[in-house]
């Protein structure tokens, strides 16, 4: 009986096929914006989720107060004795390395000029090892562990402020961490951009020896934990806060402020066209079911005469709803799955964000969640939109609707 009344809508939204075609092609334009945005923005959640957990690690363990206060000294809140902390977590199947870091600033000079840096020290060979090519090494090469003398890694602009280059000399002046002035010759080994021209005019990479000698302590800022799966995250955390109730474990999440913020803003924007699509969507529809309706208002009258129920003929009309929006829904899923495929094959490029001196390759992701709920929402309205426009109609009494013109 189901398939009948369905075989019956379907002819009925076939009986005028322009109206019945420009209501598809809004629908399936609609769903594929939609999903097109939508795995825009997957897209770019996952990319600065990536980028904030390789820049940070997915979890960061340190004193409270590294977190919470300023240090009045370099290192004052530092981690004491770090190595068997960090040998008791790469025991943890779950973490692929565990890098340690001395974060400071102070000054660099050439001699003859000096300006504010702020300056990381790292374990080169397991940072660049867990981490990739995080960085775009403009000259020269990357710093290793097993370095004859001091080096350090200059973001772009600091090194052409400096007029430095692989093999310059150096001389970085920060205070101890007993509140000491100290200066130390270093060697450029290479000069590396982030893409974000404010951070290459003050970075500089140094490995963790280093940055202890100069700083006067054997401590580290903070420790950085890498896991094998970042959905791994959460329970780490949990289970290590317990294991060690001194120190504080925070998650990638809590220190990307700026993913934070771009998901926010993204949200608005995406919501706020998904919902101008929808009720585009829901407009066209209503319309050409209005139109459809009062051209067969008799029609209707005669089936009433002959004994067809009202809320049968609001079941026949929300069927051809249904029929309508779910061939402009799955055409506009196909679509979408389309230009997400083309985009795969043949990348394009995304101009620079502000601020930023690099593009990005624009690609789209596929959640099958996100297009079976969109087709369902597009489906849902094209019902409800006919059965609202329909049930004037389909109350009408019968000789007002037979007499109708």
């Amino acid at each position: 009986m189901q398939l009948m009344w369905l075989k019956f809508a379907w002819h009925n939204s076939l009986r005028n096929r322009r109206r019945s075609l420009v209501t598809v092609s809004i629908a399936a334009l609609g769903t594929a914006a939609i999903l097109l945005a939508g795995g825009f923005a997957l897209s770019t959640y996952q990319g600065l989720a990536e980028m904030a957990a390789r820049s940070t690690g997915h979890l960061v363990i340190a004193n409270p107060a590294q977190f919470d206060k300023d240090e009045d000294t370099p290192l004052q809140h530092g981690l004491d004795n770090a190595d068997p902390l960090r040998q008791s977590l790469l025991a943890d199947p779950q973490v692929r390395q565990v890098l340690p870091r001395v974060e400071f600033s102070g000054l660099i000079s050439n001699g003859d000029k000096s300006t504010v840096m702020m300056a990381t020290g790292i374990d080169p060979d397991s940072e660049f090892a867990v981490k990739g090519p995080f960085l775009s090494v403009t000259a020269g090469e990357v710093l290793a562990t097993q370095s004859q003398s001091a080096e350090v890694m200059l973001g772009e602009g600091l090194a052409k402020s400096l007029k430095a280059k692989p093999g310059s000399s150096l001389t970085l002046l920060a205070s101890t961490a007993d509140g000491a002035l100290n200066a130390l010759d270093v060697q450029v080994k290479g000069v590396f951009s982030t893409g974000v021209p404010e951070m290459d005019l003050r970075f500089v990479y140094t490995d963790v020896a280093t940055a202890q000698k100069l700083l006067n302590s054997k401590r580290i800022s903070s420790i950085g934990v890498f896991l094998a799966r970042m959905e791994n995250t959460g329970p780490a955390q949990q289970r290590w806060a317990a294991a060690y109730p001194d120190l504080k474990v925070k998650t990638w999440l809590d220190l990307a402020f700026f993913y934070q913020a771009v998901r926010n803003l993204y949200n608005r924007i995406f919501g706020a066209l998904g919902l101008i699509i929808g009720v585009i969507v829901v407009f066209v529809v209503t319309n050409a079911m209005a139109m459809a309706i009062i051209e067969r208002t008799r029609e209707i009258g005669t089936l009433r005469a002959m004994g067809t129920l009202p809320r049968q003929l609001l079941h026949t009309l929300g069927l051809e709803g249904m029929v309508l929006g779910g061939v402009g829904a799955l055409a506009g899923a196909l679509l979408a799955l389309a230009v997400t495929a083309f985009l795969l094959v043949v990348p394009f490029e995304m101009p620079p964000p502000p601020g930023q001196t690099k593009g990005y390759p624009l690609l789209i992701t596929f959640d099958a969640l996100m297009y079976l709920a969109t087709m369902g929402s597009m489906v849902l309205l094209t019902v409800m939109a006919s059965v609202w426009v329909a049930r004037k109609t389909v109350h009408m009494p019968v000789v007002e609707a037979l007499s109708h013109t």
